[in-house]
């Protein structure tokens, strides 16, 4: 047998080449085996067809409202624009579109693991630094964002788009799925405070309770407190199994909504998104310039209650001129071929 040593200045032999898991069955079911869908550039046919069936394909966000937004900010070129919430940039490519030539945007985003796919995604758009600028704060930081862009005294339009990202909702790594097995995490920076099943242990029954009124009108709020509070619950099929069995007596679409009610709260919880809300609505009309439009999506009440009060007291004060008087839903084909736009709500009002 030769035992003698490959000699230094071997030529290295490349690694055995390896395919791809298979899954089984006609589609993938787990969030990683969605590779096709999560590469839109190189099978365009598979995300085609997923879209078709009125689903969002995996590890992307479809834009909301898109022609709706369009028309309430009147984007124009050589206009600057704020995007509070980029997410996956759906809006902000519009914008910039129709921002061109001369026009700018400054987009937004809490998210350190999503804000430099989006930013890679419009570059390769052609909107360079001159024209889109990508900023890691949440929409409360919007004012110093503008000033450290040399923005000072505001921005012609501003949008906010307060919903969950599809890319955050349909990674089970993230913590937010109330259909996939992950860590019970829900925020929205993974490095900044606490994770959902830390605070689930820490709340009191009390606290709770007021918790899920407050953040989501949860109708079983006080039982399901009683039975969540304290409890060291690790996944996120642990926590949707807790509140199925605290109600078993219920049916099973209730268990569900409620189920989705309890996820919406402690996210809403977990990552301040209240008290980031009031902010941003605070300091909005210094962010804008005068005639400066805004509009903001909302997604359940407590959203919406806190936009339509701020721009409704803003109006009385002098401070808009104008503010929609009625919310604006989407369209009964949006909400068909994308049923997560359904529960979504548009206001908006412009700068005195």
């Amino acid at each position: 047998m030769n035992t003698s040593p490959t000699p230094p200045d071997a030529p290295l032999q490349p690694a055995p080449h390896r395919r791809r898991p298979r899954y089984s069955g006609k589609n993938p079911r787990r969030f990683d085996q969605k590779y096709k869908e999560r590469a839109p550039e190189k099978y365009p046919e598979t995300v085609a067809k997923v879209i078709a069936s009125g689903k969002t394909p995996a590890g992307t966000h479809r834009p909301i409202m898109v022609r709706e937004i369009l028309e309430v900010l009147r984007p124009a070129p050589g206009e600057t624009a704020a995007d509070c919430t980029l997410g996956y940039g759906g809006h902000s490519s519009e914008l910039l579109a129709r921002l061109q030539p001369g026009g700018r945007l400054i987009g937004l985003d809490a998210d350190p693991l999503e804000l430099p796919r989006t930013e890679a995604r419009l570059r390769a758009l052609g909107f360079g630094p001159e024209t889109f600028t990508a900023r890691r704060c949440n929409f409360a930081g919007l004012p110093r964002a503008l000033a450290a862009e040399g923005l000072p005294a505001g921005v012609d339009l501003i949008l906010a788009d307060l919903g969950v990202s599809s890319m955050q909702l349909d990674d089970p790594a993230r913590g937010f799925s109330v259909k996939a097995e992950g860590p019970l995490d829900m925020r929205m920076n993974p490095a900044k405070g606490r994770p959902a099943s830390a605070l689930l242990e820490k709340l009191p029954p009390g606290e709770l309770a007021a918790l899920l009124r407050e953040n989501s009108d949860e109708p079983h709020a006080d039982r399901l407190a009683q039975a969540l509070a304290g409890r060291g619950l690790a996944t996120t099929l642990d926590l949707a199994a807790a509140i199925r069995a605290t109600l078993a007596h219920r049916p099973e679409a209730e268990q569900t909504l409620s189920v989705r009610r309890v996820f919406q709260a402690l996210r809403i919880a977990v990552n301040e998104e209240f008290t980031a809300l009031e902010t941003l609505l605070r300091l909005l009309p210094a962010c804008l310039k005068p005639g400066g439009r805004v509009a903001i999506l909302t997604f359940h009440s407590g959203e919406d209650r806190r936009v339509k009060k701020a721009f409704e007291a803003g109006l009385r004060d002098g401070i808009y001129r104008e503010c929609a008087r009625e919310v604006t839903r989407p369209g009964a084909e949006e909400c068909r071929s994308n049923p997560r736009a359904a529960s979504t709500k548009l206001r908006w009002a412009i700068r005195a």
